[in-house]
């Protein structure tokens, strides 16, 4: 580390971490913004939904480009563009006229914020020292998990409290103050190559259809009913067949677009599987709560949010902790804690019933959000500890958009998961509530007593009871699949445990800040 960096390096790390909490943020802030939109933009249901979706799927194409990109135009420079890309973007998105207007702004945005975050990460390991990398880790991740937790808090009260184009708006300033930031105190690494010649242009289209057919199914497909739907079934072909050919194109070029030779580099290899685990899992779970507090537990938005605040409040609480406690535990003990953490409060999750109080739900995710810690900060230093320097930037690219794809996987699963759950769970309890068992018989009774005795007639009285018998069925129905969902999770961590072996860190052991060249 130059003496620039060891004077500036918070200084640093405030101007990176701008740019990732701004990133991170905007990708869940439209999402309770978004029934106001629909309103505005003369949009469907289904319509609405690509505001979220072009965000991130420009997002996810962008990130394996980064390294690429940047040798191409410098990195710094290339940083600052995507500053401004962003900023205009969100001005843009708060003036759309319709909505593929603003679709089409979303996608330069998700453009502009897909680069922040692996740059953030790749300059964040150049500044601190080896004893520091840890921490900085800490930092990175505070900025990459607290954003989507927040956003959505954020985003509802701006379009409470003002309108939803102030969700947008709200970057531009911020922007600004970034790009000065960066002008004053970020520079590209004198081991930076810059790359001149031919682009790789069949290795970016293959991955762009590859990655974008594929983002678009898992966005798309629980609505479709999956491979029911012949839509799917030609994204899935389409996915299959553009990442294969982008594998061999990248494999057999001299000069890829996006180096996935970095991948033979067992430990990145590992981590990087682990990390796409972690996504899947954290962004399901971040799924699944909400839905689980408001749409069955009957809790307002502001309540689900509270409740759901000790997870997020005990990641940021323990990040900077697990930051120091790596350099004297290692990865692989804090990874395999981290793993098992979350296994036992997924598990305590998998035996909710719909009588759970808040502190049930409080200390599983204490334990959750130290869990997650612990694997975060371990992973993203562990993973690119045997990387060189002038591969930094393209591994982080790597990292991060195994992480966000495998994240949409999760999403996906989890939904899929759950209305499946539902409807097979309502099959057997249905089953059992007839009128030769006692239980439903003098269910029905009652509740057609209790309907006769408010003033309807008899036939009525029955209906609204069997309606009511059958309510409460769905929600018991419904109940018992999220326990098999938050289930599957929980055996998901334990099996990841193994996968802590090919881990290693050789960095906390020999002092040296990157592998030599």
């Amino acid at each position: 580390m130059d003496e620039r960096h060891k004077h500036h390096k918070w200084l640093i790390t405030l101007t990176v971490m701008t740019g990732t909490v701004m990133a991170t943020i905007d990708m869940s802030i439209v999402n309770v913004a978004l029934p106001n939109m629909r309103g505005t933009l003369g949009a469907s249901v289904e319509e609405i939904t690509w505001v979220a979706t072009g965000y991130i799927l420009s997002s996810v194409i962008i990130m394996p480009l980064i390294a690429f990109l940047s040798s191409r135009f410098g990195r710094k420079r290339f940083f600052i563009f995507s500053v401004l890309l962003f900023t205009g973007a969100s001005m843009l998105c708060g003036t759309a006229w319709d909505l593929s207007s603003m679709v089409a702004f979303r996608i330069l945005q998700g453009i502009g914020g897909g680069t922040l975050i692996p740059v953030a990460q790749a300059i964040l390991r150049e500044t601190f020292p080896p004893e520091e990398q840890a921490m900085a880790m800490g930092i990175y991740g505070l900025g990459v998990i607290m954003g989507p937790a927040f956003g959505p808090t954020l985003g509802g009260w701006l379009t409470d409290n003002y309108s939803w184009p102030w969700i947008f708006y709200i970057n531009v300033p911020v922007g600004i103050v970034n790009v000065l930031l960066i002008i004053r105190f970020i520079e590209d690494p004198p081991y930076l190559a810059r790359e001149k010649g031919d682009w790789d242009y069949a290795g970016l289209l293959f991955m762009s259809i590859g990655l974008g057919a594929l983002q678009i199914l898992l966005e798309r497909g629980e609505q479709k009913d999956w491979f029911a739907s012949d839509f799917i079934t030609a994204l899935a072909v389409v996915s299959c067949a553009g990442l294969l050919l982008f594998v061999w194109r990248e494999l057999t070029t001299e000069k890829p677009a996006v180096n996935l030779r970095i991948l033979k580099d067992i430990n990145f290899a590992s981590a990087t599987f682990l990390g796409g685990i972690l996504g899947m899992c954290l962004f399901g779970s971040l799924f699944l709560l909400p839905l689980l507090l408001q749409q069955l537990l009957r809790y307002s938005a502001l309540d689900a949010g509270l409740a759901i605040l000790p997870r997020t409040l005990s990641m940021a609480v323990f990040m900077p902790a697990a930051g120091k406690l790596y350099n004297k535990a290692g990865p692989k003990l804090m990874i395999g804690l981290g793993l098992l953490a979350n296994a036992v409060s997924f598990y305590q999750f998998s035996r909710f019933s719909l009588n759970v109080g808040y502190w049930d739900l409080f200390f599983p995710q204490c334990l959750q959000g130290i869990g997650f810690a612990l694997i975060f900060v371990s992973l993203s230093t562990a993973a690119l500890s045997t990387i060189e320097r002038r591969l930094m930037t393209a591994a982080s690219g790597l990292y991060n958009v195994v992480r966000q794809v495998c994240g949409s996987i999760g999403i996906a699963v989890c939904a899929t998961l759950l209305t499946r759950g539902e409807n097979w769970n309502r099959g057997i309890l249905v089953g059992h509530a007839t009128a030769f068992r006692d239980v439903a018989a003098g269910s029905l009774h009652t509740l057609s007593s209790y309907f006769f005795s408010r003033g309807a007639d008899l036939q009525g009285a029955d209906g609204q009871a069997l309606k009511v018998l059958d309510g409460i069925i769905m929600r018991q129905a419904s109940m018992l699949s999220y326990n098999h969902v938050f289930f599957i999770i929980a055996v998901t961590f334990l099996l990841s445990i193994p996968l802590i072996l090919f881990i290693r860190d050789p960095q906390r052991t020999a002092g040296n800040n990157i592998v030599p060249e």
